[in-house]
């Protein structure tokens, strides 16, 4: 089974091709200026071209649903139900933290704790088993403080994700190892995605939302003055 995956939820656009779980082609970068809105397609294209096959040939579209960028969220969700109306494939979405954690399972560790960064102190973070992977504690978008995640003080914890640099200068825990070089990747979303489409998780294209965490913040502009 072809599947398409689109992961724009943080800095890094990133879009992937399998057959199954064999991962055939990735395309992706990490961009200070995230760059969805004029890298995505051009990814796509690439990432089809790479592993050999045409958009005709895909048979389901995997999104990381977030929570991250607010822009980025709303471009994957677009695209993606776009390609699923055209395409009438099946639509699937995934947790993006879900995909940060797949390089460090079975690396020795109690938890693992993605975090992206929010804004001043604030992170998006869940915790995961580290030999399982199975959620620990569900997704929250949770400011930071020195006495943040202290039940992990005596655990071998890793904390991951561009969240982790402002972390490990807050948090108390001298033993925990951080990783700030870790985004979202479409890569990470393949084992999620087939455990969905084996047991017909589908999402409903008419009703879906991408899981943005809390309300987007726009700036108001200010009625001129007559």
């Amino acid at each position: 089974m072809k599947i398409l995956y689109l992961e724009t939820s943080s800095k890094n656009c990133s879009v992937a091709v399998s057959d199954d779980d064999k991962l055939l082609c990735l395309c992706e970068e990490v961009s200070e200026n995230y760059k969805q809105s004029e890298s995505l397609h051009t990814y796509v294209e690439w990432a089809l071209e790479g592993a050999g096959i045409s958009l005709k040939d895909i048979e389901a579209v995997s999104l990381g649903k977030g929570p991250g960028s607010y822009t980025g969220l709303r471009i994957g969700a677009a695209s993606a139900k776009g390609f699923c109306y055209g395409l009438k494939v099946p639509f699937i979405a995934i947790n993006s933290l879900e995909s940060m954690i797949e390089p460090f399972l079975g690396h020795n560790y109690d938890f693992i704790v993605p975090l992206i960064d929010a804004r001043r102190m604030e992170v998006y973070t869940a915790v995961y088993d580290g030999s399982t992977g199975k959620e620990v504690s569900a997704t929250e978008a949770k400011i930071l403080d020195e006495t943040s995640f202290e039940e992990f003080r005596d655990k071998k914890v890793i904390f991951v994700g561009d969240g982790a640099k402002k972390a490990k200068d807050i948090l108390n825990l001298p033993d925990a190892d951080f990783n700030e070089n870790i985004y979202p990747s479409a890569q990470y979303l393949i084992k999620k995605t087939l455990e969905k489409i084996n047991n017909k998780e589908f999402e409903d294209m008419a009703y879906f939302e991408p899981f943005y965490l809390k309300d987007f913040h726009g700036v108001k502009k200010k009625k001129s003055e007559e």
